[in-house]
């Protein structure tokens, strides 16, 4: 986890609602609800299982999403697993990240 991380949901919390949260968030429980910021950046923890939609600045993915990404841009890292659809500036896939869904990058 880095440094300038100015939120953090730690494994075994659950919510189920709407997160919204300037700077960045670090996610590792389980959500099921909206995560939004305009500018900051949410990053999906390797424990994390997140079921609803993501809107952010950055999207950063190590566990599993269900539902559909907005961001500048998103990274898919090798264990993510991701079923929605994505729209972002910039999309890096690492090699064994699942992505199930359309993308519409630019």
């Amino acid at each position: 986890m880095s440094d300038t991380v100015t939120n953090f949901l730690a494994s075994g919390i659950e919510i189920t609602g709407t997160i919204r949260f300037q700077n960045d968030m670090h996610i590792d429980g389980k959500i099921d609800g909206e995560i939004i910021s305009d500018h900051g950046t949410v990053t999906i923890g390797e424990m994390a299982a997140i079921k609803g939609d993501i809107t952010a600045g950055d999207v950063r993915i190590y566990g599993h999403v269900e539902g559909k990404i907005s961001s500048e841009r998103c990274e898919l890292k090798r264990q993510a697993v991701l079923h929605g659809d994505v729209t972002t500036r910039t999309l890096s896939m690492e090699e064994g990240a699942q992505l199930k869904g359309r993308t519409e990058i630019g």
